[in-house]
């Protein structure tokens, strides 16, 4: 995941609203967002490489979602799999404090990453390449491949479209717009994260379109005050158009 924007008890009717763009190699196997064979109880795509995922929810409400924090030269690769962060949370029953709580010793282990985690009492927020956890306050956020306040023009525009929407009838095709901008963002503005001035103006728009790397889906959920859970992912091909949608849902007490 490389481009979250989402709004946490913001919404009367929406204790939590999330849209997001998994942008990732084209190479790279990946399984549309279902209901897992081995784990039921989690609706998440699945990265078929290293056997995680960027984003999911589970029937008791947990959520979870990773961005990279881009930044090659002071982030190298690691042994694990960032994706296995939150499918290790997801599929556990330790708190999102006590899981974060843990990250700030063993998150050396990964390469640069930035995670959201939810329970059914909190929302935080870990970077290890901040090094602190954070529970976050009743707001709306943007999050890319910088820090939750690094201020990319990408992650504002997709937080300051969240927050107009809120004031709006709310559905997935909404949500998705929040981080659907092609546009590419002038050079003053762009972020310096050891890639090149060329590559960071690729990869600046919130809809990522380049041969072997892009935007591979956008994804909306949402959990409402009623317990109603629904994600929405439309995956995309290297044109931009589309490759499947996939929408489910399910109540948290466990009833389709």
């Amino acid at each position: 995941m490389c481009l979250i924007s989402f709004a946490y008890n913001a919404h009367p009717d929406y204790p939590l609203l999330v849209a997001a763009n998994r942008d990732e190699y084209y190479r790279r196997p990946t399984a549309p967002a279902t209901f897992w064979e081995d784990a039921p109880q989690l609706l998440a795509g699945k990265d078929l490489q290293a056997g995680g995922t960027w984003m999911g929810v589970t029937r008791s409400g947990r959520f979870a979602a990773i961005t990279n924090h881009r930044n090659p030269p002071t982030t190298p690769a690691q042994p694990r799999s960032r994706g296995m962060l939150t499918t290790d949370f997801l599929l556990g029953s330790m708190s999102a404090a006590d899981y974060m709580a843990d990250l700030t010793g063993t998150g050396g282990s990964y390469a640069g990453f930035n995670l959201l985690l939810a329970d059914s009492r909190e929302l935080h927020y870990f970077s290890n390449v901040e090094g602190a956890a954070q529970c976050l306050d009743a707001g709306v956020y943007g999050l890319s491949n910088g820090s939750l306040h690094s201020g990319w023009p990408k992650q504002e525009l997709a937080r300051e479209r969240l927050a107009a929407l809120l004031g709006k009838s709310i559905d997935h095709e909404a949500l998705h717009a929040t981080v659907s901008s092609r546009d590419v963002v002038p050079d003053e503005d762009l972020p310096d994260t050891g890639i090149g001035r060329e590559m960071e103006r690729l990869l600046s728009p919130q809809l990522i379109l380049t041969e072997e790397y892009g935007t591979r889906a956008t994804t909306s959920l949402w959990i409402s005050s009623a317990g109603e859970v629904e994600l929405c992912e439309q995956s995309l091909r290297a044109d931009g158009t589309s490759d499947g949608l996939v929408r489910l849902g399910f109540s948290l007490d466990g009833r389709e």
